[in-house]
């Protein structure tokens, strides 16, 4: 084992060793986390609309957790797609205004297995460059042809998909709003790309869906193009506050991803007790369109403060707010000289980010006050005088 502490001390030299921190629940203060037994304002959560610990969803799991207990106790296809299954599928196929849904533990489950049931041997998959892992990872247990395009050129995958264009099955995949930018797809152009070429188009609404869209839907509804985008993929995790991922679309495509995704098949299935912890979830991200206006309002104030300071800051108005450091060490010391005033806001370094583009990734919540926003402002700006980034 010694080549790990070899790789490991290369790591450190880099500073791109990671580690486990502990986190802990400030039950008073939201949008706050605690470490080391002190509530720090939580810069970093992808819980979006302040719905983690909804009195409502606690109190529905807490009653489905009595009567139908702690776990499934096999996977769907067993016996562990019990009622609370059903139900929820229904309700996420009339919220997207899709034939059918299905559920799959998570995120990264749901990519991997998903994109690996659509194409294979002889098949090639358009991804943007900048795609989250899990999507690059499904690619490569697919073992279709990867064809990377430069992230949002879409003249770059023209000229891809016209290079590809007698391959057997052609899919486009790309994230709605990009994890480590906070940027938008250009999902009109890969619309009419995937049309022009005969190709499916899956989308990855992680970081949109209840964001986006009247009742959350997501950006394909937000911009009127869920009738053609050919398979919506979600998660429970960010915006709704609790866990798992859906994939939306047609009856057929349904049918043939219950019988071909692998993690579906292979795992055992979502706690009950979960799964209507979700549909609560479901019920308060269409209610609740106050929480994405609020969202909205505070994104763009926070990041306009740090625009206004001169610090350099990803385009897009959603939630994920990065500020480019550029250093792995500068990052790194710029994230502990903000939690020692009492921000958490975690440092990103490659291979998660390109390399020379290490950052300060602020993810924001509507529980968070204008106040507290300004304030940190305030805060990350006199840090960045001492670190000499502005």
């Amino acid at each position: 084992m010694e080549w790990m502490e070899k790789e490991l001390e290369l790591l450190s030299g880099a500073s791109l060793e990671r580690s486990l921190r502990e986190s802990g629940v400030a039950q008073e203060t939201p949008g706050y986390v605690l470490r080391n037994e002190r509530a720090m304002l939580n810069l970093s959560s992808n819980n979006y609309l302040g719905l983690a610990d909804h009195p409502a969803t606690i109190e529905a799991m807490r009653g489905a957790l009595l009567s139908e207990g702690v776990g499934a106790g096999a996977s769907r296809l067993v016996t562990g797609n019990r009622f609370p299954y059903g139900q929820l599928e229904q309700a996420l196929a009339e919220w997207q205004r899709c034939e059918a849904a299905l559920v799959i533990a998570n995120g990264y489950m749901a990519n991997s297995g998903v994109i690996g049931a659509l194409v294979g041997r002889g098949d090639v998959v358009f991804s943007d460059r900048l795609n989250h892992a899990s999507i690059v990872d499904g690619v490569v247990l697919s073992r279709a042809e990867h064809a990377r395009y430069r992230h949002n050129d879409m003249e770059h995958l023209r000229t891809l998909l016209k290079k590809y264009r007698n391959h057997r099955r052609k899919l486009i995949v790309t994230d709605a709003i990009f994890s480590m930018d906070g940027d938008q797809a250009h999902l009109r152009e890969l619309v009419s790309l995937k049309q022009e070429y005969g190709a499916m188009l899956m989308v990855d609404e992680a970081h949109s869906g209840g964001i986006y869209g009247r009742h959350g839907e997501g950006l394909c509804h937000e911009l009127g193009l869920h009738d053609q985008v050919d398979i919506h993929m979600g998660t429970f995790s960010k915006a709704f506050g609790v866990y798992g991922a859906y994939i939306c679309g047609s009856r057929t495509l349904i049918r043939w991803l219950v019988n071909e995704v692998r993690p579906l098949i292979y795992s055992t299935a979502l706690p009950p007790s979960l799964v209507v912890g979700i549909s609560k979830a479901l019920e308060l991200v269409i209610s609740d369109h106050w929480r994405r206006v609020k969202l909205f309002a505070v994104s763009q104030l926070f990041r306009s403060s740090l625009k206004h300071s001169g610090f350099i800051v990803g385009d897009g108005g959603s939630p994920i707010v990065p500020l480019i450091v550029g250093n792995n060490e500068a990052a790194l010391r710029f994230s502990h000289a903000l939690e020692e005033k009492g921000i958490a806001a975690v440092a990103i370094r490659p291979p998660t980010v390109p390399d020379g583009t290490a950052r300060i990734r602020f993810s924001l919540s509507a529980v968070h006050s204008e106040t507290e926003l300004l304030d940190a402002a305030n805060c990350i700006r006199s840090i960045g005088h001492q670190m000499g980034v502005l």
